[in-house]
């Protein structure tokens, strides 16, 4: 399943938990996100540095130049005081969602 094929805000939410558990350059962000997803989800880069910009801009997570594990150059992600609150508050929201669509799908 790309993701093009998750619900929009869906990545936000799969960044943001994934953030939560360490600082990562985003090629690291995909790969823990499909391998925890056992290679259910893709995330392309196409989707996933546009998604990254977004939450930069919106504070919910910070960036930093470092080297990565083979000594590259990579933009590093961590998650802000403000992006713990707003993952609360989309875990919150995830809960809602999915047992209204789960609901739905049992009187269907």
């Amino acid at each position: 399943m790309p993701q093009s094929d998750l619900l929009q805000g869906t990545l936000d939410l799969l960044i943001l938990k994934t953030l939560a558990l360490e600082q990562m350059h985003g090629w690291g962000i995909a790969q823990r996100i499909q391998q925890v997803s056992r290679n259910v989800l893709e995330v392309g880069q196409g989707s996933l540095y546009p998604a990254l910009h977004r939450l930069e801009y919106k504070g919910w997570i910070t960036a930093e130049w470092g080297e990565s594990e083979n000594n590259r150059r990579a933009k590093y992600y961590s998650l802000t005081r403000t992006g713990k609150k707003q993952l609360q508050a989309e875990l919150e929201n995830w809960e809602v969602l999915t047992t209204a669509i789960a609901l739905v799908l049992k009187e269907v």
